[in-house]
């Protein structure tokens, strides 16, 4: 059989996962179903471009990096974008099919956890939420003991003759990315001296600030939607989502800008 629009992206077995639990079914249930895989998929996407980010900047190939970070900033901004859409669903309609959702809840992204590992985000809580030897879970514990994008960076550091103390590569590997002020000296260098690696620099802060917009406006969303409300599934809701704004990845970048 000739290979088709519908064959090669499996049209009908795509729109067949659209399958509400609600009775009637409540007409935004769908909306909320299509909104949050169509973020699995780009969490997808952006797992994709990230591991390439690290091995490209591991290999000390900036215009790479630089290229897959521009797309990586891209994605970001239709992930934003995206929330547009979801708020339009007001509270009532939400709530008019929330009960049905049961224990489920965005808590238990693995995707997205697995990008927070990958970007430096790293802490071993998250994997209590998938039981032992599940597939989820043995993800995790791969992405928690990788090498992260920071991690890459420092690579590509050194490997372009950037001193690179080693208080900045002391951390266990599922630990989380730390200021280094050790640091600082090499990255205000460059900040002077060198304007082609503070392209990449730039990019990575972009990056930073592009997953704290996307946190703050999905904040936002949960907040105007459920209020202080516990989430559904039990989970804390909007009281821990603020507690994760303004946290950045790349600590160091962000200190050293009162020194510049």
């Amino acid at each position: 059989m000739a290979l088709t629009y519908g064959s090669y992206l499996k049209v009908s077995e795509l729109l067949s996962l659209q399958q509400p639990v609600s009775d009637g079914p409540e007409h935004d249930e769908t909306l909320f179903i299509i909104i949050h895989q169509v973020y699995e998929l780009w969490f997808k996407q952006m797992l994709h471009e990230g591991g390439r980010l690290r091995n490209r900047l591991e290999a000390n190939d900036p215009h790479a990096a630089g290229a897959t970070l521009r797309r990586m900033l891209t994605i970001l901004k239709t992930m934003v974008a995206q929330i547009d859409v979801l708020e339009t669903m007001t509270p009532i309609s939400f709530n008019s099919f929330r009960t049905r959702l049961e224990s489920s809840s965005g808590f238990q992204s693995s995707q997205f956890r697995e990008f927070e590992f990958l970007l430096g985000a790293k802490r071993p809580g998250p994997l209590n939420n998938y039981p032992v030897g599940s597939p989820e879970r043995v993800t995790l514990e791969r992405r928690l003991a990788e090498p992260t994008v920071w991690d890459g960076f420092l690579a590509y550091l050194r490997a372009s003759g950037f001193a690179v103390p080693p208080e900045a590569t002391q951390r266990g590997p599922t630990d989380p990315t730390r200021e280094c002020p050790e640091l600082h000296p090499t990255l205000i260098d460059i900040y002077h001296h060198h304007p082609g690696v503070r392209q990449i620099l730039e990019l990575l802060v972009d990056l930073d600030e592009g997953i704290q917009e996307w946190r703050y406006r999905h904040v936002k969303m949960v907040e105007r939607t459920i209020g202080r409300k516990m989430g559904t599934g039990g989970s804390p809701g909007v009281e821990y989502l603020i507690k994760t704004l303004f946290t950045p990845l790349f600590p160091d970048l962000w200190a050293i800008r009162s020194e510049l």
